[in-house]
Protein backbone atom coordinates (compact mmCIF):
# COMPACT_ATOMS: atom_id res chain seq x y z
CA UNK A 1 0.00 0.00 0.00
CA UNK A 2 1.02 3.92 -1.46
CA UNK A 3 0.36 6.47 0.69
CA UNK A 4 0.20 9.81 -0.72
CA UNK A 5 3.92 11.01 0.55
CA UNK A 6 5.42 8.03 -0.82
CA UNK A 7 5.38 5.58 2.29
CA UNK A 8 5.12 1.72 1.18
CA UNK A 9 3.83 -0.41 3.18
CA UNK A 10 3.98 -4.09 2.95
CA UNK A 11 2.10 -7.12 4.69
CA UNK A 12 1.87 -10.63 3.35
CA UNK A 13 1.27 -14.32 5.59
CA UNK A 14 0.93 -17.75 3.93
CA UNK A 15 -2.65 -19.70 4.77
CA UNK A 16 -6.25 -18.25 4.79
CA UNK A 17 -6.98 -14.82 3.76
CA UNK A 18 -7.96 -14.34 7.61
CA UNK A 19 -4.51 -14.46 8.84
CA UNK A 20 -3.76 -11.36 7.25
CA UNK A 21 -7.11 -10.06 8.26
CA UNK A 22 -6.06 -10.35 11.59
CA UNK A 23 -2.67 -8.72 10.92
CA UNK A 24 -3.67 -6.20 9.49
CA UNK A 25 -6.03 -5.33 12.21
CA UNK A 26 -3.36 -5.63 14.81
CA UNK A 27 -0.69 -3.57 12.71
CA UNK A 28 -2.73 -1.49 10.13
CA UNK A 29 -0.66 -0.34 6.68
CA UNK A 30 -0.48 3.73 6.00
CA UNK A 31 -3.64 5.05 4.85
CA UNK A 32 -2.89 4.46 1.24
CA UNK A 33 -4.83 5.51 -2.49
CA UNK A 34 -2.75 3.03 -3.94
CA UNK A 35 -1.96 -0.73 -3.57
CA UNK A 36 -1.75 -4.08 -5.07
CA UNK A 37 -2.26 -7.43 -3.76
CA UNK A 38 -2.60 -11.37 -4.53
CA UNK A 39 -3.17 -14.57 -3.38
CA UNK A 40 -0.32 -16.92 -4.64
CA UNK A 41 -0.74 -20.42 -6.30
CA UNK A 42 2.84 -21.92 -5.42
CA UNK A 43 4.30 -22.34 -8.59
CA UNK A 44 7.81 -21.54 -7.36
CA UNK A 45 8.98 -22.08 -3.98
CA UNK A 46 6.66 -23.47 -0.78
CA UNK A 47 3.50 -22.01 0.82
CA UNK A 48 5.18 -19.96 3.40
CA UNK A 49 5.50 -16.14 3.96
CA UNK A 50 8.78 -15.15 2.24
CA UNK A 51 7.06 -16.38 -1.05
CA UNK A 52 4.30 -14.68 -0.90
CA UNK A 53 3.24 -11.90 -3.18
CA UNK A 54 4.30 -9.13 -3.06
CA UNK A 55 8.10 -9.11 -3.72
CA UNK A 56 10.41 -6.16 -3.51
CA UNK A 57 12.98 -4.28 -5.26
CA UNK A 58 15.33 -1.42 -5.47
CA UNK A 59 16.51 -1.54 -2.00
CA UNK A 60 12.63 -1.88 -0.97
CA UNK A 61 11.03 1.01 -2.62
CA UNK A 62 9.29 -0.54 -5.39
CA UNK A 63 6.87 -4.01 -4.63
CA UNK A 64 5.39 -6.26 -7.30
CA UNK A 65 2.79 -9.01 -7.90
CA UNK A 66 2.68 -11.61 -10.48
CA UNK A 67 0.11 -14.46 -11.80
CA UNK A 68 1.59 -17.29 -14.03
CA UNK A 69 4.49 -18.64 -14.52
CA UNK A 70 8.50 -17.01 -15.89
CA UNK A 71 9.96 -19.89 -18.07
CA UNK A 72 13.34 -18.11 -18.34
CA UNK A 73 13.46 -16.71 -14.52
CA UNK A 74 16.71 -19.09 -13.91
CA UNK A 75 18.51 -18.01 -16.82
CA UNK A 76 17.94 -14.32 -15.23
CA UNK A 77 18.39 -15.07 -11.69
CA UNK A 78 22.07 -16.00 -13.03
CA UNK A 79 22.21 -12.75 -14.34
CA UNK A 80 21.06 -10.62 -11.20
CA UNK A 81 23.32 -12.84 -9.21
CA UNK A 82 26.24 -11.98 -11.14
CA UNK A 83 25.41 -8.84 -10.68
CA UNK A 84 25.67 -8.90 -7.14
CA UNK A 85 21.65 -9.41 -6.69
CA UNK A 86 20.61 -11.31 -3.56
CA UNK A 87 17.70 -13.19 -3.13
CA UNK A 88 14.88 -13.87 -0.36
CA UNK A 89 12.45 -16.26 -1.51
CA UNK A 90 12.22 -19.10 -4.15
CA UNK A 91 10.55 -17.53 -6.52
CA UNK A 92 10.22 -16.41 -10.27
CA UNK A 93 8.57 -13.47 -8.86
CA UNK A 94 11.23 -11.83 -7.02
CA UNK A 95 13.41 -12.13 -10.05
CA UNK A 96 10.96 -10.15 -11.68
CA UNK A 97 11.03 -7.68 -8.94
CA UNK A 98 14.88 -7.20 -8.80
CA UNK A 99 14.99 -7.39 -12.17
CA UNK A 100 12.50 -4.22 -12.43
CA UNK A 101 14.63 -2.06 -9.59
CA UNK A 102 17.54 -2.41 -11.54
CA UNK A 103 15.83 -1.36 -14.72
CA UNK A 104 14.27 1.45 -12.79
CA UNK A 105 18.13 2.65 -11.65
CA UNK A 106 18.67 3.09 -15.08
CA UNK A 107 15.60 4.97 -16.47
CA UNK A 108 14.41 6.13 -13.17
CA UNK A 109 10.83 6.11 -14.61
CA UNK A 110 8.33 3.18 -13.23
CA UNK A 111 6.52 3.09 -16.88
CA UNK A 112 9.84 2.61 -19.09
CA UNK A 113 11.62 0.50 -16.62
CA UNK A 114 8.45 -1.92 -16.22
CA UNK A 115 8.42 -2.09 -20.74
CA UNK A 116 12.17 -3.37 -20.46
CA UNK A 117 11.60 -5.75 -17.60
CA UNK A 118 8.49 -7.57 -19.16
CA UNK A 119 10.44 -7.38 -22.95
CA UNK A 120 12.89 -9.30 -21.12
CA UNK A 121 10.26 -11.97 -19.69
CA UNK A 122 9.13 -15.55 -21.38
CA UNK A 123 6.24 -17.58 -20.27
CA UNK A 124 2.72 -16.69 -18.77
CA UNK A 125 2.48 -13.98 -17.13
CA UNK A 126 0.83 -10.83 -15.82
CA UNK A 127 2.38 -8.67 -13.50
CA UNK A 128 1.67 -5.30 -11.41
CA UNK A 129 4.28 -2.70 -9.71
CA UNK A 130 4.10 0.08 -7.93
CA UNK A 131 7.31 2.35 -6.53
CA UNK A 132 7.46 4.68 -3.60
CA UNK A 133 8.60 7.48 -5.64
CA UNK A 134 5.78 7.65 -7.78
CA UNK A 135 2.82 7.27 -5.86
CA UNK A 136 -0.78 7.50 -7.52
CA UNK A 137 0.45 5.26 -10.34
CA UNK A 138 0.29 1.24 -10.61
CA UNK A 139 1.90 -0.20 -14.15
CA UNK A 140 0.30 -3.90 -15.40
CA UNK A 141 1.24 -6.16 -18.19
CA UNK A 142 0.12 -9.58 -19.29
CA UNK A 143 1.39 -12.03 -21.92
CA UNK A 144 -1.07 -15.27 -22.15
CA UNK A 145 -2.56 -14.72 -18.51
CA UNK A 146 -5.73 -12.30 -18.21
CA UNK A 147 -5.82 -8.87 -16.93
CA UNK A 148 -8.46 -6.02 -17.30
CA UNK A 149 -8.96 -2.27 -16.03
CA UNK A 150 -12.12 -1.63 -13.77
CA UNK A 151 -12.72 2.24 -14.91
CA UNK A 152 -14.16 4.30 -11.92
CA UNK A 153 -14.69 7.86 -11.49
CA UNK A 154 -11.84 9.32 -10.14
CA UNK A 155 -10.46 5.71 -9.64
CA UNK A 156 -9.29 3.10 -11.63
CA UNK A 157 -8.44 -0.64 -11.24
CA UNK A 158 -6.85 -3.37 -12.60
CA UNK A 159 -7.78 -7.09 -11.83
CA UNK A 160 -7.25 -10.60 -13.37
CA UNK A 161 -11.16 -11.04 -13.02
CA UNK A 162 -14.01 -8.41 -13.52
CA UNK A 163 -14.94 -9.96 -10.01
CA UNK A 164 -11.94 -8.17 -8.46
CA UNK A 165 -13.65 -4.71 -9.22
CA UNK A 166 -17.08 -5.32 -9.79
CA UNK A 167 -17.82 -3.70 -6.26
CA UNK A 168 -17.08 -0.45 -7.30
CA UNK A 169 -17.69 -0.30 -10.95
CA UNK A 170 -19.07 -2.26 -14.06
CA UNK A 171 -17.16 -0.53 -16.46
CA UNK A 172 -14.18 -2.60 -17.91
CA UNK A 173 -11.73 -3.01 -20.36
CA UNK A 174 -9.72 -6.19 -21.36
CA UNK A 175 -5.81 -5.41 -22.46
CA UNK A 176 -4.59 -7.81 -24.77
CA UNK A 177 -1.80 -10.35 -25.99
CA UNK A 178 2.04 -8.48 -24.88
CA UNK A 179 0.14 -5.04 -23.86
CA UNK A 180 1.06 -2.59 -21.00
CA UNK A 181 -1.00 -0.50 -18.84
CA UNK A 182 -0.30 2.16 -16.69
CA UNK A 183 -3.37 3.49 -14.28
CA UNK A 184 -3.66 6.58 -12.26
CA UNK A 185 -6.53 8.21 -10.32
CA UNK A 186 -7.75 9.97 -13.64
CA UNK A 187 -6.46 8.28 -16.59
CA UNK A 188 -5.46 5.01 -18.13
CA UNK A 189 -3.06 4.29 -20.64
CA UNK A 190 -2.90 1.17 -22.26
CA UNK A 191 0.60 0.64 -25.13
CA UNK A 192 2.28 -2.28 -26.32
CA UNK A 193 5.27 -3.67 -25.14
CA UNK A 194 7.20 -1.31 -27.53
CA UNK A 195 5.47 1.52 -26.01
CA UNK A 196 2.95 2.47 -28.97
CA UNK A 197 -0.57 3.21 -28.08
CA UNK A 198 -3.05 0.53 -29.09
CA UNK A 199 -6.88 0.27 -29.42
CA UNK A 200 -8.80 -0.10 -26.23
CA UNK A 201 -12.81 -1.14 -26.53
CA UNK A 202 -14.57 -0.71 -23.06
CA UNK A 203 -17.54 -3.19 -22.00
CA UNK A 204 -20.25 -3.44 -19.47
CA UNK A 205 -19.89 -5.96 -16.58
CA UNK A 206 -23.56 -7.74 -17.34
CA UNK A 207 -23.90 -8.77 -13.47
CA UNK A 208 -23.15 -7.06 -9.71
CA UNK A 209 -21.14 -8.06 -6.85
CA UNK A 210 -23.21 -10.06 -5.02
CA UNK A 211 -23.58 -12.49 -8.02
CA UNK A 212 -20.00 -13.62 -6.78
CA UNK A 213 -20.72 -13.70 -3.15
CA UNK A 214 -22.75 -16.84 -1.58
CA UNK A 215 -25.04 -14.69 -0.16
CA UNK A 216 -26.27 -17.10 2.90
CA UNK A 217 -25.36 -20.21 1.04
CA UNK A 218 -23.63 -23.06 2.70
CA UNK A 219 -21.24 -23.38 -0.47
CA UNK A 220 -20.97 -21.50 -3.90
CA UNK A 221 -21.54 -24.97 -5.82
CA UNK A 222 -24.96 -24.97 -3.54
CA UNK A 223 -25.96 -21.63 -5.06
CA UNK A 224 -24.58 -21.99 -8.60
CA UNK A 225 -26.26 -25.50 -8.64
CA UNK A 226 -29.91 -23.30 -7.79
CA UNK A 227 -28.59 -20.53 -10.62
CA UNK A 228 -28.90 -23.33 -13.18
CA UNK A 229 -32.26 -22.66 -14.67
CA UNK A 230 -31.53 -18.75 -14.75
CA UNK A 231 -28.30 -19.59 -16.81
CA UNK A 232 -29.91 -21.61 -19.31
CA UNK A 233 -32.75 -18.88 -19.43
CA UNK A 234 -30.30 -15.74 -19.82
CA UNK A 235 -28.56 -17.96 -22.22
CA UNK A 236 -31.56 -18.04 -24.62
CA UNK A 237 -32.90 -14.62 -23.94
CA UNK A 238 -33.55 -12.51 -27.13
CA UNK A 239 -32.10 -15.42 -29.34
CA UNK A 240 -34.93 -17.33 -30.07
CA UNK A 241 -37.72 -14.87 -31.84
CA UNK A 242 -41.03 -16.63 -33.36
CA UNK A 243 -39.74 -19.77 -32.71
CA UNK A 244 -36.98 -19.35 -34.91
CA UNK A 245 -33.00 -19.18 -33.41
CA UNK A 246 -31.58 -15.95 -34.51
CA UNK A 247 -27.87 -15.86 -33.76
CA UNK A 248 -25.94 -11.96 -34.37
CA UNK A 249 -23.46 -13.46 -33.20
CA UNK A 250 -21.84 -15.36 -35.84
CA UNK A 251 -22.41 -12.66 -38.70
CA UNK A 252 -18.55 -12.13 -38.85
CA UNK A 253 -18.80 -16.29 -40.27
CA UNK A 254 -21.86 -15.75 -42.33
CA UNK A 255 -24.45 -18.02 -43.53
CA UNK A 256 -22.77 -18.83 -46.30
CA UNK A 257 -19.57 -19.58 -45.17
CA UNK A 258 -21.60 -21.88 -42.33
CA UNK A 259 -23.84 -23.52 -44.96
CA UNK A 260 -20.93 -24.97 -46.61
CA UNK A 261 -18.99 -26.40 -43.30
CA UNK A 262 -18.57 -30.01 -44.08
CA UNK A 263 -17.13 -30.60 -40.35
CA UNK A 264 -16.90 -29.43 -37.15
CA UNK A 265 -14.62 -30.05 -34.21
CA UNK A 266 -15.33 -28.89 -31.12
CA UNK A 267 -11.95 -28.09 -28.62
CA UNK A 268 -12.52 -27.64 -24.71
CA UNK A 269 -10.95 -28.84 -21.29
CA UNK A 270 -12.71 -30.52 -18.51
CA UNK A 271 -16.23 -30.22 -17.89
CA UNK A 272 -16.72 -27.56 -21.13
CA UNK A 273 -15.60 -31.01 -23.14
CA UNK A 274 -18.54 -32.48 -21.61
CA UNK A 275 -20.33 -30.09 -22.70
CA UNK A 276 -19.25 -30.30 -26.22
CA UNK A 277 -20.39 -33.93 -26.25
CA UNK A 278 -23.58 -33.33 -25.83
CA UNK A 279 -23.16 -30.51 -28.58
CA UNK A 280 -21.83 -33.53 -30.50
CA UNK A 281 -25.06 -35.20 -30.50
CA UNK A 282 -27.09 -32.50 -30.74
CA UNK A 283 -25.37 -30.72 -34.07
CA UNK A 284 -25.16 -34.14 -35.67
CA UNK A 285 -28.71 -34.76 -35.57
CA UNK A 286 -29.92 -31.24 -36.17
CA UNK A 287 -27.44 -30.40 -39.45
CA UNK A 288 -26.46 -33.44 -40.29
CA UNK A 289 -22.29 -31.98 -40.47
CA UNK A 290 -20.25 -34.59 -38.17
CA UNK A 291 -18.52 -33.35 -35.18
CA UNK A 292 -15.22 -34.23 -33.19
CA UNK A 293 -14.82 -33.54 -29.83
CA UNK A 294 -10.83 -33.18 -29.00
CA UNK A 295 -9.15 -32.43 -25.61
CA UNK A 296 -7.74 -29.25 -26.36
CA UNK A 297 -4.61 -29.80 -24.38
CA UNK A 298 -4.02 -32.91 -27.49
CA UNK A 299 -5.54 -31.13 -30.34
CA UNK A 300 -2.83 -28.97 -31.59
CA UNK A 301 -0.03 -31.92 -31.06
CA UNK A 302 -1.68 -34.75 -33.17
CA UNK A 303 -1.46 -32.51 -36.66
CA UNK A 304 -5.09 -32.59 -37.44
CA UNK A 305 -6.19 -31.95 -41.30
CA UNK A 306 -8.08 -28.42 -41.18
CA UNK A 307 -8.90 -26.48 -43.70
CA UNK A 308 -11.60 -23.04 -44.70
CA UNK A 309 -14.55 -25.80 -44.44
CA UNK A 310 -13.80 -26.93 -40.89
CA UNK A 311 -15.25 -25.24 -38.15
CA UNK A 312 -13.85 -24.87 -35.01
CA UNK A 313 -16.04 -24.62 -31.84
CA UNK A 314 -13.87 -23.55 -28.58
CA UNK A 315 -15.62 -23.88 -25.33
CA UNK A 316 -14.31 -22.36 -22.52
CA UNK A 317 -15.68 -20.43 -19.29
CA UNK A 318 -13.32 -18.06 -18.14
CA UNK A 319 -12.51 -17.64 -22.11
CA UNK A 320 -8.65 -17.59 -21.03
CA UNK A 321 -7.77 -21.72 -20.58
CA UNK A 322 -4.38 -21.81 -22.07
CA UNK A 323 -4.48 -24.76 -23.94
CA UNK A 324 -7.86 -24.30 -25.47
CA UNK A 325 -6.32 -20.70 -26.41
CA UNK A 326 -3.78 -22.31 -28.07
CA UNK A 327 -5.88 -24.75 -29.94
CA UNK A 328 -8.09 -21.49 -31.40
CA UNK A 329 -4.58 -20.04 -32.30
CA UNK A 330 -3.71 -23.43 -34.01
CA UNK A 331 -6.83 -23.77 -35.59
CA UNK A 332 -6.72 -20.14 -37.08
CA UNK A 333 -3.39 -20.55 -38.62
CA UNK A 334 -4.23 -23.94 -40.42
CA UNK A 335 -6.98 -21.89 -42.05
CA UNK A 336 -10.01 -23.33 -40.28
CA UNK A 337 -13.32 -20.94 -39.16
CA UNK A 338 -13.43 -20.37 -35.29
CA UNK A 339 -15.87 -20.08 -33.68
CA UNK A 340 -16.02 -19.76 -29.39
CA UNK A 341 -18.31 -20.33 -26.41
CA UNK A 342 -17.56 -18.38 -23.72
CA UNK A 343 -19.27 -16.64 -20.65
CA UNK A 344 -16.37 -13.72 -19.38
CA UNK A 345 -16.92 -10.65 -21.48
CA UNK A 346 -13.36 -9.25 -22.39
CA UNK A 347 -11.50 -12.66 -22.22
CA UNK A 348 -8.77 -13.64 -24.78
CA UNK A 349 -10.15 -16.66 -26.20
CA UNK A 350 -13.12 -14.49 -27.67
CA UNK A 351 -11.11 -11.70 -29.00
CA UNK A 352 -8.83 -13.89 -30.83
CA UNK A 353 -11.78 -15.82 -32.34
CA UNK A 354 -13.84 -14.90 -35.40
CA UNK A 355 -17.44 -14.87 -33.70
CA UNK A 356 -18.64 -15.61 -29.66
CA UNK A 357 -21.81 -16.86 -28.55
CA UNK A 358 -21.47 -15.49 -24.98
CA UNK A 359 -23.48 -17.53 -22.77
CA UNK A 360 -24.76 -15.30 -19.39
CA UNK A 361 -24.33 -17.76 -16.65
CA UNK A 362 -22.73 -15.11 -14.38
CA UNK A 363 -19.41 -15.40 -12.55
CA UNK A 364 -18.33 -18.98 -11.29
CA UNK A 365 -16.99 -19.52 -8.54
CA UNK A 366 -17.15 -23.49 -7.11
CA UNK A 367 -14.37 -25.68 -9.13
CA UNK A 368 -16.85 -27.74 -9.86
CA UNK A 369 -18.44 -26.71 -12.78
CA UNK A 370 -22.85 -26.41 -12.85
CA UNK A 371 -24.41 -23.41 -13.85
CA UNK A 372 -21.79 -22.73 -16.61
CA UNK A 373 -21.85 -26.43 -18.35
CA UNK A 374 -25.36 -26.28 -18.26
CA UNK A 375 -24.99 -22.61 -20.22
CA UNK A 376 -22.67 -23.99 -22.40
CA UNK A 377 -24.98 -27.22 -23.38
CA UNK A 378 -27.74 -24.26 -24.12
CA UNK A 379 -25.42 -22.06 -26.19
CA UNK A 380 -24.56 -25.73 -28.40
CA UNK A 381 -28.32 -26.16 -28.77
CA UNK A 382 -28.97 -23.03 -29.99
CA UNK A 383 -25.82 -23.33 -32.87
CA UNK A 384 -27.06 -26.26 -34.04
CA UNK A 385 -30.51 -24.94 -34.14
CA UNK A 386 -29.33 -22.18 -36.21
CA UNK A 387 -27.00 -24.20 -38.32
CA UNK A 388 -29.86 -27.10 -38.96
CA UNK A 389 -32.07 -24.05 -40.32
CA UNK A 390 -29.19 -22.25 -42.53
CA UNK A 391 -28.35 -25.41 -43.90
CA UNK A 392 -32.53 -26.19 -44.74
CA UNK A 393 -32.99 -23.32 -46.37
CA UNK A 394 -29.49 -23.27 -48.84
CA UNK A 395 -30.07 -26.87 -49.18
CA UNK A 396 -34.19 -27.19 -49.95
CA UNK A 397 -34.00 -30.26 -50.19
CA UNK A 398 -33.09 -30.85 -46.10
CA UNK A 399 -35.69 -30.72 -43.03
CA UNK A 400 -35.21 -28.03 -40.38
CA UNK A 401 -35.51 -29.19 -37.10
CA UNK A 402 -38.24 -27.08 -35.16
CA UNK A 403 -38.15 -25.56 -31.94
CA UNK A 404 -40.73 -27.71 -30.32
CA UNK A 405 -38.78 -30.73 -31.46
CA UNK A 406 -35.44 -30.64 -30.01
CA UNK A 407 -35.31 -27.81 -27.82
CA UNK A 408 -35.99 -30.50 -24.91
CA UNK A 409 -34.02 -28.03 -22.45
CA UNK A 410 -36.05 -25.70 -22.43
CA UNK A 411 -39.77 -27.81 -22.01
CA UNK A 412 -37.63 -29.92 -19.39
CA UNK A 413 -34.94 -28.49 -17.38
CA UNK A 414 -36.88 -25.83 -15.45
CA UNK A 415 -39.33 -28.63 -13.32
CA UNK A 416 -36.83 -30.51 -12.83
CA UNK A 417 -34.03 -27.84 -11.72
CA UNK A 418 -36.97 -26.76 -9.31
CA UNK A 419 -37.61 -30.31 -7.92
CA UNK A 420 -33.89 -30.53 -7.38
CA UNK A 421 -33.81 -27.39 -5.93
CA UNK A 422 -36.73 -28.23 -3.57
CA UNK A 423 -34.88 -31.75 -2.76
CA UNK A 424 -31.78 -29.41 -1.75
CA UNK A 425 -33.33 -26.36 0.44
CA UNK A 426 -34.85 -28.89 2.64
CA UNK A 427 -31.37 -29.90 4.00
CA UNK A 428 -29.61 -28.12 6.81
CA UNK A 429 -27.51 -25.32 5.51
CA UNK A 430 -29.25 -24.82 2.06
CA UNK A 431 -31.33 -21.85 2.44
CA UNK A 432 -34.61 -21.06 0.32
CA UNK A 433 -33.64 -17.66 -0.15
CA UNK A 434 -31.62 -16.38 -3.15
CA UNK A 435 -28.23 -14.49 -2.14
CA UNK A 436 -27.37 -11.16 -0.80
CA UNK A 437 -24.48 -8.75 -1.58
CA UNK A 438 -20.54 -8.55 -1.06
CA UNK A 439 -17.78 -8.93 -3.12
CA UNK A 440 -15.10 -10.82 -4.12
CA UNK A 441 -11.61 -11.24 -6.27
CA UNK A 442 -8.65 -12.80 -6.63
CA UNK A 443 -5.99 -10.65 -6.95
CA UNK A 444 -6.68 -6.64 -7.35
CA UNK A 445 -4.93 -3.34 -7.64
CA UNK A 446 -6.65 0.15 -7.65
CA UNK A 447 -5.69 3.39 -8.29
CA UNK A 448 -7.84 5.96 -5.92
CA UNK A 449 -7.60 9.95 -5.85
CA UNK A 450 -8.54 9.06 -1.93
CA UNK A 451 -8.98 6.67 0.32
CA UNK A 452 -12.43 5.06 0.58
Amino acid sequence: MLDEDGTLGVRKRAGKLDRLLEDLEASPLPNGSTGIGHTRWATHGGPTDRNAHPHLGDDGKLALIHNGIIENFAELKDDLLADGYTFESDTDTEVAARLLGREYGITHDLEQAFRNTVSRLEGAFTLLAVHRDQPGLVVGARRNSPLVIGLGDGENFLGSDVAAFVEFTRRAVAIGQDQMVAIRPDSVTVTDFHGAPVETHEFEIAWDASASEKGGWSSFMAKEISEGPDAVANTLRGRIVDGVVVLPDLDAIGEVDLAEISRIVIVACGTAAYSGILGKYAIEKWARVPVEVELAHEFRYRDPVLDATTLVISISQSGETMDTLLAVRYAREAGARVLSICNTQGATIPRESEAVVYTHAGPEVAVASTKAFVAQVAALYLFGLHLARIRARCRPTRSSPTRRSCWPCQRSSPPSWSRARRSASSRSGWPTRGPCSSSAATWASRSRSRAR
